[in-house]
């Protein structure tokens, strides 16, 4: 006979905090919602954390470069989604590592034997004003001058006019010798007044730029998070098919972190996945694993040597999974049942294996109760979708402002790998719709929001840190009468704006 839960599962939405003891010392701007993303034995640290508990979902709707830096910038993490060709996802890693480095690479670069207007169309191209004139007009070859915006006007100048002529040349240039620090450069640029700074080795060759714009970035954004050449944080999705060919794309493109996509984890393939990856590329590869929903499936992923899980099945705003397949939990109930086999683990192993809730958030508050029931971050889909760095089109629809978002599961995505079963290749029936969100400005600013409202509500709780919160935190059950209670009733409102995520 079947086993039979006791308990009916439930959501986030059918929960609340119960306020505890706060303390004068505890205030939002003391809460740090730093949290590992990596497994790590006891008595050490996560090799790789977040600032913010927040990492985007592995979907062609949410997560590529543009939307990767933009949430590294803030301190989490996206996964660049794996449902495209292989050197499509190598190149949007390989924009986020290069994005902002201190010492960058430089991607616009142009012989002095070019015109004008072939530089112009680079600065187009890039977005860059900043140009490296090289002797072959390669970013590491030797460094003959540097052209910017200010030293030409298409229309005022001949278009065909070489760029040699217009550079300012190297023995005019202010620049960095290979092996100065970052601080050291940044001086030279203040110093200088500079706009860049041209870092080159001792043959005269050009190593990388400085830009004084990513110091600015950098005052702008504290909690930004970067890898030990303060690069930018990149992740990126690999499926159970084609893993051995684009990991190492990936990984040659600088992904710091790579996790399995599937929408069910607890199988062979994944096993076999993680096997073949430590067994060809080492240990240090950093890979994540999942989704599961119960003791049983963390614990095999965890022995499989993933360093992370993710935890949810049909708990996504596009997901139909359940209602396909009749596959799920709901998403409170699956967390803290992983949460608590992840903390056995622990004490029985030594080895901490970091959880993700993936799906099943719907308002803000309920990445708090995700990080109290034992997440230790949540990937969002729905949530980033809404924001301008998403790939998704912003469209006029009905009067109101909306971007486009669809399931990996959808007919539009036919991403079939992520529901693979080891079967025929090909998507045979749906398990996600393609749909509108409204459309919610920059990233920036919804993300500090967010975080305002963890951080108040973990204040109200008695917590200064995630763990605090995992510790301290009591949560209750509550009626649907009791949801209904907890917001607007009995008033004929004026404006709702402002009040969803």
């Amino acid at each position: 006979m079947a086993f039979f839960f006791d308990e009916p599962s439930h959501t986030f939405g059918e929960y609340l905090l119960i306020p505890g003891y706060t303390s004068p010392e505890c205030i939002p701007s003391r809460v740090t919602l730093r949290t590992p993303l990596l497994r790590f034995p006891r008595g050490e640290e996560s090799p790789l954390s977040l600032n913010i508990p927040l990492v985007s979902a592995i979907m062609q709707s949410v997560s590529n470069d543009t939307l990767a830096i933009a949430l590294a910038q803030e301190g989490g993490v996206s996964f660049i989604f794996g449902s495209q060709s292989i050197p499509s996802q190598a190149e949007m890693v390989r924009r986020v590592k290069s994005h902002k480095a201190g010492f960058v690479t430089s991607d616009s670069n142009i012989r002095p034997d070019q015109t004008l207007s072939e530089a112009a169309a680079l600065k187009e191209k890039t977005g860059h004003s900043t140009v490296a004139v090289t002797e072959d007009g390669t970013p590491q070859g030797k460094l003959l001058g540097i052209i910017t915006s200010r030293d030409f006007r298409i229309g005022h100048e001949s278009a065909s006019a070489p760029v040699r002529d217009y550079m300012t040349p190297f023995s005019k240039l202010v620049f960095g010798r290979d092996g100065i620090s970052l601080t050291e450069a940044n001086d030279l640029i203040w110093e200088h007044k500079l706009n860049s700074l041209p870092v080159v080795r001792e043959d005269g060759t050009l190593a990388s730029m400085v830009f004084r714009k990513d110091y600015a970035s950098h005052q702008e954004h504290p909690l930004e998070l970067l890898d030990g050449a303060h690069r930018y944080i990149a992740g990126a999705g690999i499926n159970t098919r084609d893993y051995m060919e684009r990991a190492p794309a990936l990984l040659a493109a600088g992904a710091d972190v790579l996790c399995l996509d599937s929408s069910e984890g607890f199988n062979e393939w994944q096993k076999k996945a993680i096997a073949d990856i430590r067994g060809a590329f080492g240990r240090d590869v950093k890979l994540g694993a999942g989704n599961v929903v119960d003791k049983e499936g963390f614990l095999f992923l965890a022995e499989a040597g993933a360093d992370f899980v993710k935890v949810g099945i049909g708990g996504g705003s596009i997901c139909i999974t359940r209602e396909q397949k009749g596959i799920g939990r709901g998403q409170a109930t699956a967390v803290i049942e992983v949460a608590r086999a992840r903390d056995d683990y622990f004490k029985k192993t030594g080895v901490y294996v970091p959880i993700c809730s993936d799906g099943g958030i719907v308002l803000d508050y309920h990445i708090t109760l995700a990080l109290a029931m034992g997440a230790d971050f949540v990937m969002l889909g729905r949530y980033f979708a809404r924001f301008d760095e998403s790939p998704g089109n912003k469209l006029f629809l009905n009067g109101n402002y909306v971007k486009e978002y669809w399931g990996e599961g959808s007919n539009r995505a036919r991403n079939w790998q992520r529901y693979d079963l080891g079967g025929e290749k090909g998507l045979q029936f749906e398990e996600g719709v393609d749909s509108y969100v409204p459309y919610a400005g920059s990233l920036r600013d919804n993300v500090a929001l967010t975080v305002s409202k963890v951080q108040h509500a973990m204040c109200n709780c008695g917590a200064l840190s995630i763990r605090e919160l995992q510790r301290n935190a009591k949560l209750t059950l509550i009626s649907q009468a009791s949801i209904t209670e907890g917001s607007f009733h009995d008033v004929t409102v004026k404006n709702t704006s402002g009040r969803m995520k």
